[in-house]
């Protein structure tokens, strides 16, 4: 099979197209026949060993696991005499992190406890493949760290990304009043996902306007304890969920033990999101229902995976970069 592969860390150049082994799945694992992927910051990171402590989960000299890509949308090719979820030609989707990624290649094996599950048949693969990682984070960033409720007022610092894009239209779907902070190329796309106020952090600084807001996501990571004491509502929720240093992190994590003030706000540092297969068929039935539309940047064929990276990485890409496997997508 063909496959995108790296045995060194370093920029996109260390990305290479090969013949590799199709893997056979034992009892327990099952093989799906990748149609499309998608970038996300964990695959750069992985590529780059950055920061450091990556290396710790990736391999301390050289990359452990050769192929990137966590988020995976396909149809299933075989299965082990175990695994009773799945049958051959089911298409499905989900989140291979706990299988060590591999999704840049024309075929996964998947344990059969992954994150996987059946895709919608309205919707698309490429639709699908955006999900996993970007739609989860959003998702628990939100319900189950920002206990958002309709009506809310919410901040999304970072609007214009991959996880972003799926928190302005996640906070839209519970019925949120939502503010988007971006850069002045984003602000046409942030409107389009339903934000009913955009800033442009090029032109204006968003920490001293004034206004406060039931729950803010910082996608960004540049929002300090100070800062959200003074952006938060009475009873008021930030979630950071980028990282910009390992000190702001912690400083985040130290001031999450217990209310910033007297008014009862709070902060938390979620970390990674979890894959959980109830949250990928929560996020798959509202795609298909019409309640969200995932946004797309750019689509990348298999062989221009090293360029799609490259775009990822150097250009700041807005919304999801896709990798389009095979014709079906």
């Amino acid at each position: 099979m063909k496959a995108i592969v790296y045995d060194k860390y370093g920029t996109a150049d260390v990305l290479k197209l090969r013949e590799v082994e199709t893997p056979v799945p034992n009892d327990d694992e099952f093989l799906i026949k990748v149609v499309a992927s998608s970038i996300n910051s964990g695959d750069h990171r992985f590529m780059k060993a950055e920061p450091f402590i990556a290396r710790v989960m990736a391999g301390l000299f050289r990359p452990k696991k050769r192929i990137l890509g966590n988020d995976v949308a396909g149809v299933v090719d075989k299965t082990g005499r175990n695994v009773t979820e799945f049958k051959p030609g089911d298409e499905v989707f989900g989140d291979v992190f706990d299988n060590a990624a591999g999704a840049f290649a024309e075929y996964v094996c998947i344990k059969k406890s992954a994150a996987i599950v059946m895709k919608p048949k309205k919707v698309s693969f490429i639709h699908a493949a955006s999900v996993p990682v970007a739609g989860a984070t959003a998702l628990q960033a939100l319900r189950d760290h920002g206990s958002i409720k309709d009506g809310d007022h919410v901040l999304v610092n970072g609007a214009s990304g991959s996880v972003g894009t799926f928190a302005v239209l996640l906070a839209k779907a519970f019925g949120a009043e939502v503010t988007g902070v971006c850069s002045t190329k984003n602000q046409e796309l942030v409107k389009s996902l339903g934000a009913d106020n955009v800033i442009d952090y090029k032109k204006q600084n968003f920490k001293t306007l004034g206004a406060r807001y039931d729950l803010i996501i910082d996608i960004a990571a540049n929002i300090t304890a100070k800062d959200y004491m003074r952006l938060l509502l009475p009873n008021g929720r930030g979630v950071l969920v980028g990282m910009s240093s390992v000190w702001h992190m912690l400083g985040i994590i130290r001031k999450s033990k217990k209310p910033l003030g007297e008014d009862g706000q709070t902060i938390k540092a979620m970390g990674s999101a979890k894959a959980v297969k109830d949250d990928l068929k929560t996020l798959g039935d509202l795609i298909a229902s019409g309640k969200i539309t995932p946004a797309i940047d750019r689509i990348y064929p298999l062989e221009e995976t090293r360029e799609a990276m490259r775009y990822f990485d150097e250009e700041h890409a807005s919304a999801k970069v896709i990798i389009n496997v095979c014709a079906d997508a």
